[in-house]
């Protein structure tokens, strides 16, 4: 039999790295709702009390983006410079140019913003056709966020990581080995409190009773303290959580991140139409479990190749497959935003707990295939 374990993360939306690609996110999905067809390409740097905000926009139309960062530090929850950042005495420094012309060039022909390799997954781990652990992690680092903000658990602040270890059998989950919980909080919480209060509130309200016996381990906190957290605690960069943003390491990446790109930038566009026809492929019962991975070189419109996995699942052959695929789907950068419907400031809700899995994103829909 073969058994082996497999270990995913994710973060809440107050860590540093996520509180960044939220605010490039919000920054891109501003401009849209301005222009459709804005080019963004926004980095966004935090430490200590300090936002930076750096890259490339062309579009019609101009937003107050120092008056939007705050808001979104204010939504995330940060408000105490002493512990992690306040978005009220931040400083924010802003340095915002045009998209190089040598790079619209190619774009504005319909080409690829950039070169580049990108990769889509799915399986039958889970009903969202994702890896579990990753599912897993992301559930609790959301259900982590919900019992702050909610005040269920009112002494906890923003940051946050979770993390789930996975015992497989011939590459079916059978069960949760490791749930590993590290959450900021106030000082005056005790360490007990803390590891009860966080079994109970998020521990026992995610994770199927199945999933877990006697040998599961549960660590909340390992270090018994973790108060000073966010920018303060560690500087945060946007695009610094591709794996957490994807497939928790279960497949391949091709290493560009997603936050603060606009859909011409085929990092993000071509991942989310590769996420779609895994997928696809997957739910239509052509295999179990499907990788994608597509190039492109910047300026030109068709891709370079197209090769497909399945892993020894698919009931036909993958260079079968491939045909279908290009028969099927437009893999142009134009092609792609058209079917997906791109041009619309849809990102803010990517951010947090994953781009893929969740019902309500346009490369999450099921299709006849």
């Amino acid at each position: 039999m073969n058994k082996y374990y497999f270990t995913s993360e994710s973060v809440t939306e107050g860590h540093p790295d996520k509180l960044c690609d939220y605010i490039s996110d919000s920054i891109l999905d501003s401009y849209l709702e301005l222009d459709k067809n804005a080019r963004v390409a926004v980095e966004t740097f935090a430490s200590e009390n300090k936002i930076t905000i750096a890259g490339q926009v062309t579009a019609n139309g101009e937003v107050d983006i120092e008056k939007l960062v705050r808001e979104k530090i204010k939504e995330i929850g940060y408000d105490n410079e002493k512990t992690d950042i306040d978005y009220r005495t931040c400083k924010i420094d802003i340095n915002i140019t045009k998209q190089s012309p040598d790079i619209a060039l190619g774009v504005d022909v319909g080409g690829a913003g950039d070169q580049g390799i990108m990769f889509g997954y799915a399986c039958s781990d889970t009903e969202e056709y994702m890896p579990y652990a990753i599912s897993m992690a992301h559930k609790l680092a959301k259900r982590l966020t919900d019992v702050r903000k909610e005040g269920i658990l009112d002494y906890l602040r923003p940051d946050g990581k979770t993390q789930v270890t996975v015992e497989y059998e011939e590459d079916t989950p059978k069960r949760i080995e490791t749930i590993l919980i590290s959450t900021q909080h106030l000082e005056e919480v005790t360490q007990e409190k803390l590891r009860e209060d966080i079994i109970r509130e998020v521990v026992d309200n995610v994770v199927p009773k199945n999933m877990i016996d006697e040998n599961t381990k549960i660590y909340v906190n390992p270090t018994g303290r973790f108060v000073i957290g966010g920018p303060l605690g560690d500087t945060g960069l946007t695009g610094r959580k591709i794996i957490v943003d994807t497939y928790g390491g279960y497949a391949r990446h091709g290493g560009g991140c997603f936050s603060g790109k606009d859909p011409s930038k085929v990092d993000r566009s071509a991942a989310y139409m590769l996420r779609h026809i895994a997928k696809n492929l997957v739910a239509n019962g052509y295999c179990k479990k499907c990788e994608i991975q597509i190039s492109y070189a910047i300026g030109m419109k068709e891709p370079l190749s197209i090769y497909i996995n399945t892993f020894g699942t698919g009931i036909k052959k993958e260079e079968e497959l491939v045909e279908l695929v290009k028969e099927k789907f437009d893999l142009t950068p134009d092609g792609i935003i058209k079917y997906l419907d791109l041009k619309r400031p849809i990102y803010e809700k990517t951010t947090n707990y994953g781009h893929f899995g969740k019902k309500d994103l346009p490369w999450e829909k099921i299709i006849k295939m």
